[in-house]
């Protein structure tokens, strides 16, 4: 596999600094990595521009916001036109409570993160979800305790 965009030392100290406070001031970052603020800025710029930077975003904290059940949702279907997957998609828009998506291989087609208060508040998420596409399988797991969640990627492989 190719890589998309050749990253230099500097860049990589860039997305280190904007994985862990995407708020930290361009003068700050620019401090931090050796460079004077104006060539930092163009390259969280041409980072941007070119797709690696994708947003910027503030990460909360679910129990502050009632949403503190995270829900692993396996879903299996026995229809796998582009049609279909096109309604899938289209139905998890309109869910805010699913968070992630992801198309898998092996048994499971579909895996789903929803955050939700509770129980209750799972079975109207799965209620609306069946209600606007046909599913063949739906396996739902609590999760107990978060052990680790980070949006940082490692950056040893660019």
């Amino acid at each position: 596999m190719e890589k998309k965009n050749e990253l230099d030392a500097r860049d990589l100290q860039i997305l280190a600094i904007l994985q862990q406070d995407a708020m930290t001031p361009v003068v700050e970052i620019a401090e931090r990595i050796g460079l004077s603020t104006t060539p930092c800025w163009r390259r969280i710029q041409k980072l941007e521009a070119e797709g690696v930077i994708r947003r910027r975003v503030a990460r909360l904290d679910p129990a502050a916001l009632n949403v503190p059940v995270s829900v692993f949702v396996a879903i299996r279907t026995s229809r796998h036109s582009a049609q279909w997957l096109e309604q899938f998609r289209n139905a998890l828009d309109g869910i805010p409570e699913v968070v992630e998506a992801y198309r898998m291989s092996g048994e499971v087609d579909y895996l789903l993160r929803v955050v939700v208060p509770d129980i209750a508040g799972y079975d109207a998420v799965y209620k609306r979800l069946i209600e606007r596409i046909e599913l063949a399988d739906v396996t739902s797991s609590f999760s107990m305790e978060e052990m680790k969640h980070t949006t940082a990627l490692p950056l040893d492989y660019a």
